[in-house]
């Protein structure tokens, strides 16, 4: 798996690629989530259009870490999830729950507020 932080329009994107799943790829997207609570501030767009696969584990720390920004009274959002994903998003109705985008550039400025 492989992930890259950038700011664009003043919100953090994290781009994955790969598998997310339980053992050392959930430890490492987890840890970067983590990361990027404790060293960022402003909303943070995911950019998942990268995940090949994602288990629950995976989705545990999407679902964990959305709840640990709205806390801290941010945003997140996740950028084109491939089909499979939507699909489980839907399936669990967690696509209610995360603010999904198909355009970087609406993502950016639906979730910096402009």
């Amino acid at each position: 798996m492989e992930m890259k932080v950038t700011q664009e329009s003043g919100v953090t994107v994290l781009a994955v690629r790969g598998n997310v799943k339980v053992g050392e790829s959930a430890l490492q997207f987890a840890a970067e989530l983590t990361r990027l609570l404790a060293e960022s501030s402003g909303p943070v767009l995911l950019d998942v259009s990268g995940i090949d696969y994602i288990d629950s584990t995976g989705i545990g720390e999407l679902v964990g870490h959305m709840q640990k920004l709205t806390s801290a009274n941010r945003k997140m959002g996740l950028l084109q999830p491939h089909r499979r994903l939507s699909a489980l998003l839907e399936m669990t109705g967690l696509d209610a729950y995360f603010a999904i985008y198909q355009d970087r550039a609406g993502a950016l400025k639906a979730l910096k507020g402009a």
